[in-house]
Order: structure tokens, then C-alpha cells, then sequence
């Protein structure tokens, strides 16, 4: 294995964590919180964000666009022609013709419409869109995104702001192994090592919000995230060394006085 860079769309960031912009405590926190997790990827939900009147204040105003590349999302719909138009209109007032695509299929546990979801990602891709959808954590309907034109796919870890942590990693290493776009584990990550093991499971890279947001020093979590990314790539890429029922000595007995 090698450290293959982090490209989507035929375009390199440096950095593997994505961030989100909802749930913080205030909108300098949130800058704080940015500038400390390293990102160069920051998604925002378009319906949170005033697009029709850009003079009045926004959480665009605290992202560092020359650093930070904005990633619109559709989060809030829930029909794959509300999350088209959703993402249309993001395009349109400039945010982005990238979308993180999101169409949820039931409001309490909050998964994601499969169906639905690969027809938004089938139309969005003829129209031009980049596409990267958050779905459940199934090797197939990954397969079907990709298929659909989907240039990352995006399966959950736990159900959104659970933080539950990594609930299925044999999926998820299902998914890398035949993923032949970026695996981005979005949802579910409680804390740092759960970022770690999403990385160590061969993950490209791993998106969150609402565990550094609703921690209690985002800004500090926020750089504790960006240490377990880089750590548990580089666990990955370095090879992890065989589970074993028993044990095995660390120093070696052959050649030692009385043997």
C-alpha cells in the first residue's frame, strides 16, 4: 500500500477530515473549530444558509473560502426531486456545482432513501453536478451509486449524530475493497478513535459534525479529529499485525543465556 493523494473529482486536498458547520455554539467558535481540524472540505447544509440576500450575515462570512473549499448539501430532504432542486439552487446562487447528497428516508432514525437516492444521484450527474452521496453502509447500493456517476461514495458509520462510533467495519471494509471511487465515512463518529478506525479500515476519508460541535471544546476535539485521521491512515498503510488467540513473545527466547 502507499499514500495514494486524496483526489475526488480529479481534485487533491491535503487534508482527509470533512467538517460540517451545523450545531455550534456560535459562528466563531465554529471559524475556531475549522481553522484546528486542518480540513480544506466544509459542507453546508443550503437550506441553513441565506442565499437570496448574501448582505446580510451568514456562516459563509466565518469560512475561510481561500483556505476551505464550501461543499453544499441537501440535508432536510427527504424526495429525490426536492434534494435535485436543492442542489440546482445551491448551483445557481454559486455556491458549488459539488454537492454532498443527501435524501432521507425516515425522520426519526434519519437513513438515507436508497432508491431515491441513486435516481437524485443518476439526474444530478447528467446535469453536471459532482456528486457525493451519504448512504447506508451496503456494498450494493454503494456499487449502484457509483454506477449512477456518484465520484465518492459516502456510507454512514452510525445513524447522524449518534456517535456511536464505526457499527459495522466489515461492511465498510466490503466497501473499500470494491469501491473503485474515494470511501468518505460520514455519520456516527463519537470521538477520536472512532475517526482512527474508520481510517485504519481503509477509509479515503471521514466526515463529521455534531462530534466536534457538540463537544464540549469543539476546538479542541476538533484537533484531536485531526490527529486520529492522520494516525489511523498511517495504522492502515503501515499494516496492522495478525490477531492471534495466544500470546507471543516480544523478545525472542532463541540465544539467551541458559537456553
Amino acid at each position: 500500500m502507499s499514500n495514494t493523494p486524496f483526489v475526488i473529482a480529479g481534485r487533491s486536498f491535503t487534508s482527509r477530515l470533512i467538517v460540517g458547520t451545523g450545531k455550534y455554539s456560535s459562528f466563531p467558535v465554529m471559524a475556531q473549530a475549522h481553522a484546528a481540524s486542518g480540513a480544506e472540505i466544509v459542507t453546508v447544509a443550503v437550506r441553513r444558509v441565506n442565499i437570496s440576500d448574501r448582505s446580510r450575515e451568514s456562516l459563509l462570512d466565518y469560512i475561510d473560502t481561500d483556505r476551505i473549499f464550501v461543499l453544499p448539501n441537501t440535508a432536510g430532504c427527504y424526495t429525490a426531486e426536492e434534494a435535485v432542486r436543492t442542489a440546482h439552487l445551491a448551483r445557481e446562487a454559486g455556491l458549488s456545482h459539488w454537492v454532498k447528497l443527501e435524501v432521507i428516508g425516515d425522520e426519526r432514525t434519519l437513513f438515507p432513501d436508497t432508491e431515491a437516492l441513486v435516481a437524485a444521484t443518476r439526474t444530478l450527474v447528467r446535469d453536471g453536478f459532482v456528486v457525493l452521496p451519504y448512504t447506508n453502509d451496503d456494498p450494493i447500493v454503494c456499487r449502484k451509486l457509483e454506477d449512477a456517476g456518484a465520484a465518492a461514495v459516502m456510507p454512514l458509520g452510525a445513524p447522524i449524530g449518534s456517535g456511536l462510533g464505526i457499527q459495522n467495519a466489515n461492511n465498510l471494509r466490503i466497501i473499500r475493497e470494491f469501491a473503485r471511487v474515494p470511501v468518505v465515512v460520514d455519520a456516527g463518529v463519537g470521538t477520536a478513535s472512532d475517526a482512527a478506525l474508520a481510517m485504519e479500515l481503509g477509509a479515503d476519508g471521514v466526515l463529521m459534525n455534531t462530534a466536534i460541535a457538540g463537544a464540549d471544546d469543539p476546538v479542541a476535539m476538533a484537533e484531536a479529529m485531526r490527529h486520529a485521521v492522520v494516525a489511523g491512515r498511517l495504522a492502515y498503510l503501515a499494516g496492522r499485525i495478525p490477531r492471534k488467540m495466544y500470546a507471543t513473545a516480544s523478545s525472542p527466547v532463541e540465544g539467551m543465556v541458559g537456553r
